[in-house]
């Protein structure tokens, strides 16, 4: 069952490569979506998948890249699908 998760990582998350960790974790584990920087500290994720692999990506999140530093992560899950294509950043 495919499920829609919003994320928010908050900590040093931003000029550490968190994004682009993060799209390459959600592509191996076959998930598309959205990441993007938010306010200070913070990236906002719009997450789909299987229930398994968004639950190993949740994992990822709380740990994220080298030289990131999460102090916490925020989620939801939604009925309602975005269907998006592929995974990516926006600026």
């Amino acid at each position: 069952m495919r499920k829609h998760v919003n994320i928010t990582v908050t900590g040093n998350v931003q000029k550490v490569g968190f994004r682009f960790a993060a799209i390459e974790q959600a592509l191996e584990l076959g998930l598309v979506g959205i990441i993007k920087n938010y306010e200070n500290d913070q990236v906002k994720i719009e997450v789909e998948g299987e229930i398994d692999q968004l639950k190993m990506f949740l994992r990822w999140c709380h740990i994220g890249p080298k030289d990131a530093k999460v102090e916490k992560v925020d989620y939801e899950s939604l009925e309602e699908l975005q269907n998006y294509e592929n995974f990516s950043a926006e600026y």
